[in-house]
């Protein structure tokens, strides 16, 4: 493993462990504590969760969405979102509004509040995942699928209703 703020040169982590398991779970809780981290930063000085942020990233890109291609863009279910948006109301960075003739369709829209987080927020974390992995060759990236869909059918999470990125 890399120790806190050192790196080889090409970027991949120095093996430490004997025990390749262990260095399996080892890294996995490393990744879920920087997930964990991030979003109590993301709490404690913006206060909103990365969902959230995510959210509001979603509607500063492309403009004022109903909730269902919110939740679309920031890969969660409709009814998921709805406590997004509910959250994000209250603390007064979006707003609901109907603006379509069929009075059913929602259309979440920043206020200007929420377009000055956006603006200064940190990029969500999935966004250092996207920009790492462009760096790396075809071939490490299909390792690297490969090797993560083998672990979510072990930990008998493929079925979980997560909509795909389009």
């Amino acid at each position: 493993m890399i120790p806190s703020g050192e790196n080889n040169s090409d970027q991949t982590p120095v093996r430490n462990n004997k025990d390749p398991v262990k260095e399996i779970v080892w890294l996995i809780r490393r990744l879920m504590q920087g997930s964990y981290l991030y979003n109590k930063e993301l709490n404690k000085k913006y206060q909103v969760s990365a969902p959230q942020l995510s959210s509001l990233l979603a509607l500063y890109e492309n403009g004022p969405l109903p909730p269902s291609q919110i939740a679309k863009y920031i890969m969660v279910n409709s009814s998921t979102v709805t406590g997004i948006i509910d959250r994000l109301e209250q603390k007064g960075l979006v707003q609901r509004s109907r603006i379509s003739t069929d009075r059913r369709v929602i259309t979440v829209t920043l206020t200007d509040k929420g377009r000055e987080l956006a603006e200064h927020a940190p990029p969500p974390i999935q966004e250092k995942i996207v920009d790492g992995l462009q760096k790396l060759p075809p071939n490490e990236i299909e390792k690297i699928v490969q090797a993560l869909t083998k672990l979510t059918y072990m930990l008998d999470v493929q079925d979980l209703e997560v909509d795909q990125i389009s």
